[in-house]
């Protein structure tokens, strides 16, 4: 969590700097599993603008911090100057952003960077509540902070889960669990508007995003006041198409991967003596592969439309805050 005095030296920090103290100009604020990452890839290869080589600081978002040292956790910067160095290299005539998906979903992010940016300008990526958060579940599976595998019953674990019960033990994040809140996007978009004004906030729709990438780039570009005619390079916005089938599987695969424990040092080293550098780099990595994961399995349709008769109202109130029928574009003008 952000100490009281980082704090003040933060909101200290006033606008945007050159040299060591450089300030982002702009964040990718979210969401996960909504294309940020092609996204921060894109805008990276623009002259204009300059954004470091670790996508996710996370610094702003102090009230959803973790540590654990098996995750990036150790790659991200400890201190504000830490951060700022991350933004050192931009160039006068660049802007400097950088790319945090939870900021969107933090409830101290946008005060945070209102505190060091007053001028910032926010970029945020929204999808489809049902198909968001089975695309998120999973990937919360993947990366060892949900441990319930069926995402029906981990969205209904969550007002447990809410009161401190029924959190798994190996996740590193039990607020990542609490589906609902990632879905609540104008309270989300609120918080922005609140601090830095709209006229600096760029929505994006993920279906606009993930038909167009080209299109949505070249908005954000314009957006960013930037050059919107250089060449940019398409990426398709991210999609996960794996899913954990062997928990246990993967996890002793994972000891064995990083050595963690006597047992896997042990192994680790024999496996070394054993096998080639090909065998333990390549073949066994692929193994293991075909072994732990599986396809994504489509989201259940009966499921789908109870989760959509439960965020309807998030929608219908975006539709508003927004000037755009979104109630109709993600079919939800059906239901009951």
């Amino acid at each position: 969590m952000t100490t009281s005095a980082e704090q003040a030296e933060a909101a200290q920090a006033g606008a945007p700097q050159t040299g060591s103290r450089r300030v982002p100009d702009f964040f990718v604020a979210g969401h996960t599993k909504c294309g940020t990452t092609a996204m921060y890839a894109m805008l990276r290869r623009h002259p204009q603008i300059y954004m470091p080589s670790l996508k996710e600081p996370r610094w702003f978002a102090s009230d959803l911090r973790y540590s654990n040292p098996a995750q990036r956790g150790n790659r991200l910067p400890q201190s504000y100057e830490e951060y700022l160095a991350l933004f050192a290299q931009a160039q006068p005539d660049q802007l400097a952003g950088e790319a945090s998906p939870m900021y969107l979903w933090s409830r101290d992010a946008a005060a945070n960077i209102a505190a060091v940016a007053p001028r910032a300008r926010i970029i945020a990526i929204l999808r489809e509540p049902a198909s968001f958060l089975y695309s998120l579940h999973n990937h919360w599976v993947l990366h060892h902070v949900e441990a319930e595998q069926d995402f029906a019953k981990a969205i209904l674990l969550e007002q447990a889960r809410r009161e401190g019960r029924q959190v798994p033990g190996p996740s590193y994040w039990p607020q990542a669990l609490l589906y609902s809140d990632h879905v609540r996007y104008v309270e989300q978009l609120r918080r922005y508007e609140a601090v830095l004004g709209r006229e600096q906030i760029l929505v994006l729709i993920y279906d606009d995003y993930r038909r167009d990438n080209e299109a949505a780039v070249r908005q954000v570009l314009r957006f960013l006041e930037v050059d919107d005619q250089a060449p940019v390079q398409v990426m398709e916005a991210n999609t996960t198409r794996k899913r954990l089938r062997a928990r246990r599987l993967d996890a002793v695969g994972r000891q064995l991967y990083t050595g963690t424990g006597p047992v896997a040092k042990a192994a680790r080293t024999g496996l070394k003596a054993l096998m080639s550098e090909r065998v333990r780099t390549q073949v066994l990595p692929a193994m293991r592969r075909r072994m732990v994961y599986a396809e994504v399995q489509r989201l259940d349709e009966g499921y789908a439309l109870e989760l959509r008769r439960r965020f309807k109202g998030e929608v219908v109130a975006l539709s508003e805050h927004l000037n755009r029928d979104l109630v109709a574009e993600w079919g939800y003008d059906g239901l009951g």
